[in-house]
């Protein structure tokens, strides 16, 4: 059995082939030569960061079934200078349109070291930015970018960092290492 932590770069999606119609975009197989390995979980095109691999099917569902609650831990700039009151919704839970959200930990962080993205995200001297350390239990589609927006602070730059034990430490967008893992 294997695991696979993969650092996905900022436009990849993340599957092994490329959509069937539209503009070719890179996909998970233009990094990884790994027979076998699926992703546990997804992570937008638009989003970067740890995307874990595995050829287990048991390992899999207990890392991207939302019954498990692995911890998902994301840095996220966001637009806006939101004030601790204001992160009181995020830290409550939100109902997006999907349903109500559990509770959320989030705290202001300095702004990470961080590889540069490419393309950069957009800056706009008139409108400030910060960055936020956001952990949830859950993977809905877009969600940490929901909640941000529906707190009043759209997302800029989303990247995944923690996934229960598992972390980005160390990698460098596109890196990815296989670590032999005992089943479960």
């Amino acid at each position: 059995m294997a695991l696979i932590l993969f650092n996905k770069p900022f436009g990849v999606l993340c599957q092994f082939s490329a959509e069937p119609h539209g503009l070719p975009r890179p996909t998970l197989a233009d990094y990884i030569n790994r027979p076998g390995v699926y992703p546990a979980g997804r992570l937008d095109h638009d989003s970067e960061g740890l995307v874990l691999l595995t050829d287990d099917g048991r390992l899999q569902a207990r890392i991207a079934d939302p019954r498990y609650k692995l911890a998902k831990t994301y840095l996220v700039q966001v637009e806006g200078d939101p004030n601790e009151a204001a992160l009181e919704p995020l830290r409550r839970g939100l109902v997006l349109k999907d349903g109500p959200t559990l509770p959320a930990e989030v705290r202001r962080i300095d702004p990470p070291a961080l590889w540069p993205r490419d393309p950069p995200v957009r800056f706009r001297k008139s409108v400030p930015d910060c960055w936020l350390e956001l952990t949830i239990r859950e993977g809905r589609n877009r969600q940490v970018r929901r909640m941000t927006a529906a707190a009043g602070y759209p997302t800029l730059r989303l990247v995944r960092w923690r996934i229960g034990e598992w972390t980005l430490a160390g990698f460098a967008p596109g890196d990815w290492c296989e670590l032999p893992i005992a089943r479960v």
